[in-house]
């Protein structure tokens, strides 16, 4: 060995080594750690998919047996020999000619006859092409549009004797088209909660159509069935959207409070206001319907106050939960009086918005008729003691004041419940409802860590 190796190995071996750092034992961890797959989070997420289910199962059987019963025996859909309607695309124009009549001097008519040939696409006839007349007069001042090649269209045989007419353009596609869309757009958005939403309104849709309407036109009593439909929708959007946690709860109860309330005031001033129901030209058409029992109108005005003011509602009460729990999961020692002013806050912030949202909804959805009245009016008296004018003033304050009780009432019930487990090892049952494992708020103070902001503690609680 030379000199100098020598001389690097006895410096390598007089070179102090660094102490080795111990192995740290693992931080016990006090309160629950999804970090791991543990059994219980297994179990728990097991439950949350079995409530899942269980929740769309029975929103679906309530309209199953809600259609049977809304339904009964009769069929009271009016039906007619008259015509059968189909689908059909418009592939040549065959003739076209223009009839003037001179009605006076100084006003006259014209009338254009359009004779098509079209393709049915629909029904035990799809495939065929037939001749279709098309009437076009001027007598109105928006006259319909002239049909061209390609146009998709609705088409009747009236009196089954190969006599198509023009009844009107298909819409329903369109519609189809851009709903998809905005389906799409919510999933990729929201995600899972933005399918369960998609759920959630199919629901809300079916219940309307599948037993509101036909109750009404079985004969029902409308008041009670609104009410029904109402808490149905309520209780299972919450359920399927948010899912069994104390958000969703509370949520539930302060909407039903709300919307309750609001049907008790719309009761109050139908009987002080002496409300007839007609409030548009096609109102009194529901008194000539073939059906057993005739229509209330008064009824039917308040199914759609009540309907109108639960979404609004609902919005609200979600609002003030969902802050209040996040606020919790922040500051797990947020006491009842904190939580409580918090939520009026936040109700007062949602109600400035919520508020315009109601009135201009309404208002857009009768500008017509607001304005024909409007227009035919003699005097501002008039005008606003008009029935129309003065219900679409009662359907945004109905709802209005349906969230002037929802905001108070699950603000209390939020911080009422949400406060009982900051710490004092009251949960409101144990084991946190949200998890299906224990709480941190179970371990004893002197032994808890600082949580505020950690993730796996944030998650365990929002679950």
């Amino acid at each position: 060995m030379s000199r100098a190796q020598y001389k690097k190995d006895s410096a390598k071996l007089a070179k102090p080594k660094k102490p080795s750092k111990p192995k740290q034992a693992p931080e016990p961890v006090h309160g629950p750690v999804l970090a791991q797959e543990s059994e219980p989070s297994r179990i728990s997420k097991f439950l949350r998919v079995l409530f899942y289910v269980f929740a769309v199962a029975l929103s679906a059987a309530f309209l199953y047996f809600g259609n049977i019963i809304a339904t009964g025996d009769g069929d009271f859909r009016s039906e007619t020999e008259d015509a059968t309607v189909y689908n059909a695309r418009v592939i040549d124009i065959v003739d076209r000619t223009v009839d003037d009549f001179e009605v006076s001097q100084d006003f006259s008519l014209s009338e254009v006859m359009l004779i098509l040939r079209a393709e049915i696409t629909s029904g035990d006839r799809r495939g065929e092409t037939v001749l279709v007349e098309h009437h076009i007069s001027d007598m109105l001042e928006v006259s319909d549009y002239e049909l061209a090649v390609g146009d998709r269209i609705i088409i009747g045989d009236m009196q089954h004797a190969d006599h198509f007419v023009f009844m009107d353009y298909q819409r329903i596609n369109y519609i189809a088209i851009l709903g998809a869309i905005f389906f799409v757009l919510v999933v990729v958005l929201g995600k899972m909660k933005g399918f369960n939403s998609i759920i959630a309104l199919g629901f809300t849709c079916l219940a309307v159509f599948m037993v509101l309407i036909p109750a009404i036109l079985s004969g029902h009593n409308i008041y009670v069935v609104v009410l029904i439909i109402c808490a149905y929708t309520i209780i299972s959007t919450f359920l399927i959207v948010i899912g069994p946690n104390r958000k969703s709860l509370t949520a539930i109860i302060g909407s039903l409070g709300g919307v309750l309330l609001a049907a008790l005031l719309m009761l109050l001033m139908d009987g002080i206001m002496h409300l007839t129901g007609l409030i548009e030209s096609d109102s009194r058409s529901l008194l000539y319907l073939p059906v057993e029992t005739p229509i209330d109108l008064r009824a039917i005005l308040f199914a759609g106050v009540i309907l109108g003011s639960a979404g609004a509602v609902m919005d609200v009460a979600m609002s003030i939960s969902s802050a209040l729990w996040e606020i919790r999961l922040a500051d797990a020692k947020a006491h009842f009086k904190s939580l409580l002013k918090s939520g009026i806050e936040i109700g007062r912030d949602t109600l400035g918005t919520m508020l315009n949202t109601l009135v201009l909804a309404y208002i857009g959805s009768s500008l017509t008729l607001i304005l024909l009245v409007t227009a035919y009016a003699t005097s501002l008296t008039e005008l606003l003691n008009t029935e129309m004018i003065t219900a679409e003033f009662l359907r945004a304050l109905i709802g209005s004041f349906g969230m002037l009780f929802a905001i108070p009432l699950t603000a209390v019930i939020c911080a009422w419940w949400f406060s009982r487990s900051r710490g004092t090892g009251d949960t409101g049952g144990g084991a946190s409802p949200e998890s299906g494992i224990a709480a941190q708020d179970e371990v004893p103070p002197s032994q808890q860590i600082d949580q505020d902001f950690d993730p796996k503690h944030y998650v365990e609680l929002s679950l």
